[in-house]
């Protein structure tokens, strides 16, 4: 099945060890500003370009990763469509705090990529 609309990248994510190194490691270089939560750190890049994005520490493997989010509808649908093409479910579905769903998987290479759901 072939999205009408497109599932654009709207997310970034770079993991770590050390949260408050990795952050200041990137928002000294790039000029970026973070905001705290818990095991994370969100980015503002002060652009209109690109997509938003965060550091987390996850206290677990993988510590150290980069991976990127893609919106779709339906995440449980897609991982069936990953699965049936050679990739592999990873990670969730999880429901976020604000009614969304992600999941990791990786393609048949071994990327690892996400999936979250339009809000």
């Amino acid at each position: 099945m072939t999205p009408s609309i497109g599932n654009p990248v709207v997310h970034f994510e770079i993991g770590c060890k050390d949260l408050a190194g990795t952050t200041n490691f990137y928002t000294n270089i790039f000029g970026w500003t973070a905001t705290s939560i818990p095991s994370a750190s969100l980015l503002d890049t002060h652009s209109t370009k690109g997509v938003p994005g965060h550091i987390t520490a996850l206290g677990h493997e993988p510590h150290q990763y980069v991976t990127f989010y893609i919106e779709v509808d339906d995440i449980a649908e897609t991982l069936g469509r990953i699965e049936a093409a050679g990739g592999k479910k990873v990670v969730g579905p999880i429901p976020l705090p604000d009614g969304k769903k992600f999941a990791w998987f990786s393609d048949p290479g071994g990327n690892m990529v996400a999936l979250i759901t339009k809000g």
